[in-house]
């Protein structure tokens, strides 16, 4: 298994100019490009399928906060979505020829191993105008096969912002490096209700902690249901989660 390199030794101002775009600029047609090209293998080859993305606003700001076990979970995330989103990556990622793509298709860099204020600025200027960021609540790869621990940044930037958390499951990706050995696993993902927190101008490490193990909780139980009782089972007790919320006309969770 590859190495993982936890500290980008280039300099905060090499990504000053992929901050600048993401936050002038929302994704353009590289976006669609993208999404025209891996749209069929992601669904052909890995038979990709979602549920729920009903939950996810139509409109407004959001913040979608999957588990993370592959580079591949932003574009399993993002297709079957009408609305186009905008990721936070490891900086590590920018790098020539591919940091063209990201930066036109919405993808902004965290610095890593750094404590990256431009990251946060960028997502709340993201936020501000109306779209979505996909941040992952545990801040990096798992790469045990199990679900990690959550980090206050998903926390933080969900009380500073105050802008509705969809908690969401991917199931198979864990198994996405097995390409190799023609290996090719069915994903799911799920999205769950979202949850909206009180607005805090500066939350604490603590509060945003606590934040963050609110909305992971939430993706343990849908990642845990999808691994014991299957796509299947998942989509029956969505099918009749959405039938009760229906007939109690719910709304976002708040916390």
């Amino acid at each position: 298994m590859k190495a993982q390199v936890y500290k980008d030794q280039r300099p905060a101002e090499y990504f000053t100019r992929f901050h600048e775009r993401v936050r002038s600029r929302r994704p353009d047609w590289v976006y669609e490009l993208v999404r025209l090209v891996l749209t069929p293998y992601l669904l052909l080859i890995y038979r990709a399928r979602c549920i729920d993305s009903h939950h996810i606003p139509a409109d407004g700001p959001a913040i979608i906060a999957p588990n993370h076990f592959s580079f591949l979970d932003h574009f399993f995330v993002a297709v079957y979505l009408r609305r186009k989103v905008q990721f936070m990556a490891k900086s590590q990622l920018f790098k020539r020829p591919m940091q063209f793509i990201y930066t036109h298709g919405g993808v902004f860099p965290v610095r890593r191993g750094h404590h990256d204020e431009e990251a946060f600025k960028t997502a709340h200027t993201v936020l501000a105008r109306g779209d979505i960021v996909v941040m992952y609540a545990e801040a990096g790869r798992s790469r045990s096969g199990d679900l990690g621990k959550p980090r206050h940044g998903l926390g933080r930037l969900a009380l500073e912002s105050g802008a509705p958390i969809v908690p969401t499951a991917i199931a198979g990706t864990e198994r996405a490096r097995n390409w190799k050995r023609l290996q090719f696993p069915k994903v799911t993902v799920h999205f769950g209700e979202p949850i909206r927190f009180e607005r805090v101008a500066e939350p604490t490490k603590e509060q945003a902690q606590a934040a963050s193990e609110i909305v992971f909780e939430q993706v343990r139980v849908l990642h845990s249901r999808l691994r014991t009782d299957g796509r299947r089972g998942a989509v029956r007790a969505a099918r009749a989660a959405r039938r009760a919320a229906e007939g109690a006309g719910r709304r976002p969770v708040d916390a």
